[in-house]
């Protein structure tokens, strides 16, 4: 089962979580602040997982909390390490992305979040990683396709904004960590890690900045189970596992469905429709996202590209 095909079907099915939780999401802001709903999220998220894996390491004979997570074929302290590293990078990406939302609009957030593709490639590079030439045309189609998909107003830069544009650095960055440590370590176990330090961090930040009301947190005990179980603790697990399989380029392609399934979520619950502009974006989505998937592709446009030189 292993290989590119499964981990593919890793990120587009947590792809999808995503997208539909933005409906959990919306309603979930209603009862509670940002640091809040992500404190409950990422430890309901982490429990879950952190049940998983206890389970699993039962199975295997390993007892207690120590046993299971026992490092086995890494260096000791390596999943502590990238549990830190990539929990922190997380709490920023989510931050900023939440408290973003609250003063941009929708459409204006989703593109400028989309501008993750293009900085995963960037970071890429300034790290020595080599990034076929037919990426940055795919990823051209992508944002074009976002574009259409997701902007219907002037676009114009406010503190809202700012705020998106830098989750955006911050997405890809959680992109690029995830798609170091993933591969050297136990993934599930490292998703465990992130999502408590994650939870943790939005605690503390709670407790400081947002007046905690228990009322409101369990009337919006819906969206909170929705986006600690499903959107936290299975779709950024399949993240960790399918990044051991994918190139992180290819994933940032593969996560920019997230607007797709978004926007197929609004429809189907909320009755949203789609007008034919945004139905276009979601073709040159899909259309961007399958070329990436092509290594045939990648090598016949290089070989041409290099014989015209």
């Amino acid at each position: 089962m292993r290989g590119k095909p499964f981990g593919a079907a890793m990120l587009t099915s947590a792809t999808l979580i995503w997208g539909a939780a933005f409906v959990a999401q919306s309603i979930g802001m209603r009862y509670m602040g940002p640091f809040t709903f992500n404190a409950i999220r990422f430890c309901i998220g982490g429990v879950a997982v952190l049940a998983f894996v206890l389970f699993v390491a039962r199975v295997r004979g390993k007892k207690g909390f120590s046993g299971a997570f026992r490092p086995s074929g890494e260096r000791p302290g390596l999943l502590w390490q990238g549990g830190l590293v990539c929990g922190v990078v997380l709490f920023i990406m989510i931050t900023l992305q939440q408290v973003g939302i609250c003063y941009t609009t929708v459409g204006k957030a989703g593109f400028i979040t989309t501008l993750y593709i293009l900085f995963v490639p960037i970071l890429s590079l300034f790290l020595g990683r080599k990034v076929p030439f037919i990426l940055f045309l795919c990823m051209a189609i992508a944002m074009a396709g976002m574009y259409l998909l997701c902007i219907d107003e002037e676009l114009s830069f406010g503190k809202g904004d700012i705020y998106v544009f830098l989750s955006a650095i911050a997405a890809a960055g959680h992109i690029l960590v995830i798609g170091h440590f993933s591969p050297r370590t136990d993934s599930v176990k490292l998703s465990c890690a992130q999502f408590f330090v994650c939870g943790i961090l939005s605690a503390v930040c709670a407790l400081l900045f947002e007046s905690i009301h228990f009322n409101r947190i369990i009337s919006g005990w819906a969206s909170l189970l929705y986006a600690g179980l499903l959107s936290s603790g299975v779709a950024y697990t399949l993240q960790t596992v399918g990044q051991r399989e994918i190139n992180p380029v290819v994933a940032s392609l593969i996560f920019s469905l997230e607007a797709v399934f978004s926007a197929l979520s609004g429809w189907l619950i909320l009755g949203e429709r789609l007008s034919a502009k945004e139905i276009s974006g979601c073709i040159l989505i899909f259309a961007a996202i399958m070329m990436a998937q092509s290594p045939r592709l990648w090598t016949k446009f290089s070989r041409k590209t290099a014989a015209r030189f």
